[in-house]
């Protein structure tokens, strides 16, 4: 079993610092864990395993006692969304895509791919959704089985109303998904109080593992009510969990490294204190970014109150002499690595404040795009 030593504070070995919403930054320790190799039928590991189902439900307050259930899904976070999705609407069902940004545009895509009938319901990138809308949406149109909304859509930052969203669908007697890829572990998911069916999240984001596996919290009785739904061998979310349940291995070989770093990294969660302190930390981190970036004289792409501490986009200087590319290699360069936009009307750039990072790290990260900027003879440095 992966000791349970508390992560260290500051800069070591760890080379670039990761300022994007995954991969990001790990502890040493985290590093350390996956130096074990282990067999997909030790013992050791199938205990790794049924520990990582647990606490993966005690972080949102939930337990399979209460009804609840961890699947943990091979791939990336977007393999677990096509398992939700592929998996849990039925021949029959149509799927209604609440829409403010890239990711949940593109699980309407995904939808599409799948042949599923879907909905968008779109608002612009810097709006969360119109919950009167909604609530017509759902009136106005019975065949819609399912809703799927993004909690933190990373395109720009944004907190949705997940708990508002979840009270309508309820309502209407409708299964309810919610992608927490960016925020579980972080931002309270409130599965129970929200009504929410299905959420989706990945290793490598605010419990901060390393990439590998997804995992799906559910609700045990919407899960085994997809029986025959699934449109795929492997992404099949129910025979993932029946083979879980059945001998705590995995249908196909399992991510052995990646697992070990992530139960290390939840010891590590539990030990600052469980997800209500993370969210503190990456909260300090985002209210230092502001006040760097601020006093820079950047312009974020939101208003504070739309806000998340996840994710943040910043306005692109009106400069001519600035070149994005140019600016995210000297970053690079300077071993701080930031993300591009991934807005559709505005040029944006992107800053993380996840993972193993602290205020000196921003602190610095700000220092280093003042250096850059200088270098690239940036006068104006924005709107």
């Amino acid at each position: 079993m992966p000791t349970s030593n508390t992560p260290e504070k500051g800069r070591d070995e760890r080379g670039k610092l990761l300022f994007t919403p995954g991969p990001l930054t790990t502890s040493r320790t985290v590093k350390d864990a996956m130096r074990v190799d282990l067999g997909s039928r030790d013992a050791t590991f199938l205990e790794v395993v049924r520990s990582i189902r647990r606490r993966l439900l005690a972080i949102d307050g939930l337990s399979q006692e209460a009804g609840y259930e961890a699947v943990l899904v091979q791939g990336s976070g977007t393999f677990g969304l096509e398992s939700v999705v592929g998996s849990v609407v039925p021949a029959t069902g149509k799927l209604l895509v609440v829409v403010n940004g890239a990711y949940g545009a593109r699980i309407a895509h995904m939808a599409r791919v799948l042949k599923i009938a879907t909905e968008e319901q779109t608002c612009a990138e810097n709006e969360t959704p119109d919950l009167a809308d909604l609530e017509r949406r759902l009136t106005a149109d019975p065949s819609i089985t399912h809703v799927f909304v993004v909690q933190c859509e990373t395109t720009t930052g944004i907190l949705n109303p997940t708990r508002e969203i979840g009270e309508i669908v309820k309502r209407h007697g409708k299964v309810y998904c919610v992608d927490a890829m960016s925020s579980f572990g972080a931002i309270p998911a409130q599965m129970a109080a929200s009504h929410v069916d299905f959420l989706v999240s990945s290793a490598n984001k605010c419990i901060e593992g390393v990439p590998g596996f997804a995992f799906v919290l559910a609700r045990r009785e919407a899960l085994l009510a997809i029986a025959g739904n699934a449109r795929s061998l492997s992404l099949d979310l129910l025979a993932q969990w029946k083979g879980l349940e059945q001998n705590g291995q995995f249908r196909f070989t399992p991510p052995t490294h990646a697992l070990l770093a992530f139960h290390q990294a939840l010891v590590e969660l539990e030990a600052e204190g469980g997800a209500a302190a993370r969210g503190a930390r990456y909260a300090n981190n985002h209210r230092v970014l502001a006040e760097e970036m601020g006093r820079l004289g950047f312009t974020p792409y939101l208003p504070a109150d739309r806000q998340s501490f996840i994710i943040t986009s910043y306005y692109y200087p009106e400069d001519p002499q600035f070149d994005f590319e140019a600016f995210y290699s000297r970053l690079s360069d300077l071993d701080y690595v930031i993300y591009p936009g991934k807005l559709s009307k505005a040029d944006c750039f992107r800053i993380g404040n996840i993972g193993q990072i602290f205020p000196d790290d921003i602190r610095g990260l700000a220092a280093a795009i003042a250096e850059t900027l200088e270098a690239m003879g940036v006068a104006a440095l924005a709107r």
